[in-house]
């Protein structure tokens, strides 16, 4: 009996046994594992195995591109123009200020620019001051005589000789002789037409004879046309020349206080006015 309890007991305890171990096993089974820690990976291997990707021709590329980057970075004009002008004197940059505007608007010569910028009529800069603005200012004064001699074809109806002694004079323009050249070289106008409409002006607002005219066309003294120009003018002028001597004599009459002979006279000499014989009797026999 005791065999029998003693057998009994071992079977219990074997069967304890291995249910724990079933037990322990299938826990290990179900349990999560946990993942493999990694290793520190030495900056410096990187550097030394990993060979690079990119080819010579790309590096180059790259190299440039870095570069360009950096000087701009590192450099902006527009910086430096500003740091420039920061450098410059407020009256400096006022008198090149004026000067742009005397030729970008009125066309002006170097030497007409600063003559303005010194005058004491004018701006009254002193004459370094004026001579800076002269020094940095950007014009082409080949085309500021071109866009003067322009106007005064357009506004004046000048001669070719007339425009160019305007631009180079003294008293006028003060461009120089190339510089006036240029202008009526590269001027497109008729000149002919020119001659016709100072006559106009001349018969319609002077009552000018048809000789004094043509004088006054191709004087030196006068408007410079060429004799060709002048006697298209006369040819092509529509104008009463006997209106004109009357109206010239009237004028003799009331601001002069002159006899009818005299008047004949003034009207017909080669001195005066040059009407003809016709065109004066015509006058004294329509006066008041």
């Amino acid at each position: 009996m005791k065999r029998k309890l003693m057998k009994s007991f071992f079977y219990s305890l074997l069967i304890l046994v291995l249910g724990i171990a079933v037990g322990c096993e299938e826990a290990d089974h179900t349990t999560i594992e946990e993942e493999p820690e990694i290793e520190e990976i030495d900056e410096d291997i990187l550097d030394e195995d990993i060979e690079p990707i990119l080819d010579d021709e790309q590096e180059d590329s790259v190299a440039e591109e870095v570069t360009t980057t950096e000087e701009t970075e590192t450099s902006s004009p527009e910086a430096d123009d500003d740091d420039d002008d920061d450098d410059v004197p407020s009256e400096y940059r006022a008198a090149l200020n004026s000067a742009e505007i005397y030729a970008d608007v009125m066309h002006m010569s170097k030497i007409g620019i600063y003559e303005q910028l010194t005058s004491e009529y004018g701006d009254q800069f002193p004459e370094d001051v004026a001579q800076y603005a002269i020094d940095n200012l950007e014009a082409d004064w080949n085309e500021n005589a071109l866009k003067s001699a322009e106007a005064y074809v357009d506004h004046m109806n000048m001669s070719k000789a007339g425009v160019y002694d305007q631009l180079v004079s003294d008293y006028g323009d003060q461009f120089t002789e190339q510089e006036a050249q240029y202008a009526v070289d590269q001027i497109e106008t008729d000149w002919n037409k020119n001659a016709l409409k100072s006559a106009e002006t001349y018969s319609d607002i002077m009552h000018m004879s048809k000789a004094n005219i043509y004088d006054q066309l191709i004087s030196d003294y006068g408007d410079q046309f060429t004799e060709q120009e002048a006697q298209y003018a006369i040819d092509n002028i529509k104008a009463d020349w006997n209106e004109n001597a009357l109206k010239s004599a009237k004028v003799y009459q009331e601001m002069m206080n002159m006899s009818n002979d005299a008047i004949k006279d003034q009207l017909t000499s080669e001195y005066g006015d040059q009407f003809t014989e016709q065109e004066a009797q015509y006058a004294i026999d329509h006066l008041d």
